[in-house]
Parts: structure tokens; C-alpha cells; sequence
């Protein structure tokens, strides 16, 4: 990986100057201009906010619907290869978005490079979502344009929260493929709060994504399963072959929802989608 970095690294020297190693990553003067993503969240915020031209590339992920919830979007935009330093170097940034997830190598040696380095380290509420909108805006040189999505953002929470006054709230289990479940402290337990559900495996105490207690599980009272799909996928089918699931009332019943995987994972701004698309899951009765 080195070696085919160096070339690389010779060929900035906008960033010149002294031992890459001892100097510190800089923080970006004026509005970046060339700007890299490296995940699928800050794909999602930088599409949202950047002006025409500022993308210089989006994540290896982003054109991916399994995952990327604006894959059409990003479909028009550069895309890394593999999201690695040498990858994201040869599109010469002047800025890269990563998260607090990206490999410490890989962030290590765009700050030996002397690029500019964003890191998102919150992703699990409103709040961080505006916080990171806020930080990207910034970078950019699009405070306005960040502040203008917060408050169209808030007023779709807003119109949401009044859409579910009065709805009596569904208890709900995230399920999936892997033996893990989301408790306290994830994005669905985010989802959920706008959405007039109650998350059970927080409410049994359970934080971020824990081991599911298979036997546990079939004590709580669940009203509806919550699942990722994705196309071509049948969810439910699969759920047939897990256990604990296929002994749940709730399965048995046909209480599950498939969610786009995406959009049950998604960190950015899509997550107002989710929160609109399981409400409306949840309480039929508030949409009509």
C-alpha cells in the first residue's frame, strides 16, 4: 500500500513541505473545493449541501442501493474504488469526510499527506444529524444551504410528531439475518422515537447492537418485527428459517415490517425517511 502511496504523495505539492509524519492534518482555511466522502453518510449530507462542483468523489458504496440510500443521485457523481488513502488521494482533495469508522491507517495517511480531514463521530439523533449538517456546511462554505435543510428537516419532524399525537405507541423488535439486535444508543432506537414505537429491546436494558437473547426474547411482549430488505429479497421467507423469530407471536401473526435496508441504516438526512416510512407502517390510521 505504501509504495503505490508515495507516487502519490510526490505528486501534491500544493501540501509540500517538511516530514509528513510530524505534521499535523490542518484544518481547511477557506471553503473547500474538491471534496471526498468516504462513507455512505456523509455522501448523503455533502450531496445535500454541496454546490455544483464541489464533489470530487463520493464513497466506494455510495451508487449501491443495498446500501446507499441515494444511489440514483450519487449515479451522477465520481466514486472511489475502495475508500483507502491511495484511492482517495488520486482525486487530489482539498478536503475528506470520514467517520469516526474509517481505518486509523486510512485517515493517518491523508493526515501525513497534509489533506484536510472531516471526522463525523455522532450519528444516533436529530441532533447529531444538525451538528454534522452544521460541520459539513461550514467546510464548505454553505452555512446558509446547511441551516436551510435543518429547518426544512425539522419541519418534516415536526409535521410527523403532530401526525402521531394521540397514537398509541407499537412495540417493536429490530431483527435480521446476524444473532444481534438493537438496543439503546443505535439508530433504531433513534427511528423508533419518531416513529410511535417502542424499541423492546431497550426497554429490557439491552445497549447498541447486543447479542439477542434467544430466550429472552420469546418472554417480551412485541407487537410488530422490524426488518432490513433489500430488492429481490424476501425477508419474511428468511425469518422462517431463524429462531428465535419463528417462534414469535408476531411472526406467526404476520406482524413484520421490511424496511429498505438502507433506510433502516441510514445516518444522514434519509433518516427522516425512515422515520416517515415505519410511522406510516406503524399507523395507517394517522395518513389517512
Amino acid at each position: 500500500m505504501r509504495a503505490l502511496l508515495l507516487p502519490l504523495l510526490l505528486a501534491l505539492p500544493a501540501f509540500g513541505g517538511g516530514p509528513a509524519a510530524s505534521v499535523p492534518a490542518p484544518a481547511p482555511v477557506a471553503a473547500a473545493r474538491r471534496v471526498v466522502s468516504q462513507t455512505v453518510g456523509t455522501d448523503d449530507l455533502l450531496l445535500a449541501i454541496a454546490a455544483p462542483g464541489q464533489i470530487a468523489a463520493l464513497s466506494a458504496l455510495a451508487r449501491d442501493a443495498r446500501y446507499s440510500p441515494l444511489a440514483a443521485e450519487a449515479a451522477q457523481q465520481p466514486c472511489l474504488r475502495n475508500g483507502e488513502a491511495e484511492d482517495i488521494l488520486r482525486f487530489r482533495p482539498d478536503l475528506v469526510l470520514v467517520a469516526s469508522y474509517t481505518q486509523a491507517e486510512t485517515v493517518a495517511l491523508l493526515r501525513r499527506a497534509r489533506v484536510p480531514v472531516l471526522q463525523v463521530d455522532h450519528f444516533d439523533s436529530l441532533e447529531a444529524l444538525y451538528a454534522n449538517a452544521r460541520r459539513i456546511g461550514r467546510a464548505l462554505g454553505r452555512e446558509a444551504r446547511a441551516e436551510s435543510l435543518i429547518q426544512a428537516w425539522q419541519a418534516r419532524v415536526q409535521a410527523l410528531d403532530a401526525r402521531l399525537k394521540g397514537c398509541r405507541p407499537v412495540r417493536v423488535l429490530a431483527v435480521g439475518f446476524y444473532p444481534f439486535t438493537a438496543g439503546l444508543g443505535t439508530t433504531f432506537q433513534d427511528l423508533c422515537e419518531h416513529a410511535g414505537a417502542v424499541n423492546v429491546a431497550a426497554e429490557a436494558g439491552l445497549k447498541g447492537h447486543a447479542p439477542t437473547p434467544n430466550e429472552q426474547v420469546l418472554t417480551w411482549k412485541v407487537d410488530v418485527l422490524v426488518a432490513p430488505g433489500e430488492p429481490g429479497l424476501d425477508m419474511q421467507a428468511k425469518l422462517r428459517d431463524l429462531a428465535p423469530y419463528k417462534f414469535m407471536t408476531a411472526f406467526r401473526q404476520g406482524r413484520v415490517v421490511v424496511l429498505p435496508g438502507a433506510l433502516m441504516a441510514a445516518t444522514s438526512q434519509a433518516r427522516l425517511d425512515a422515520y416517515e416510512a415505519l410511522a406510516r407502517a406503524l399507523h395507517p390510521e394517522a395518513f389517512r
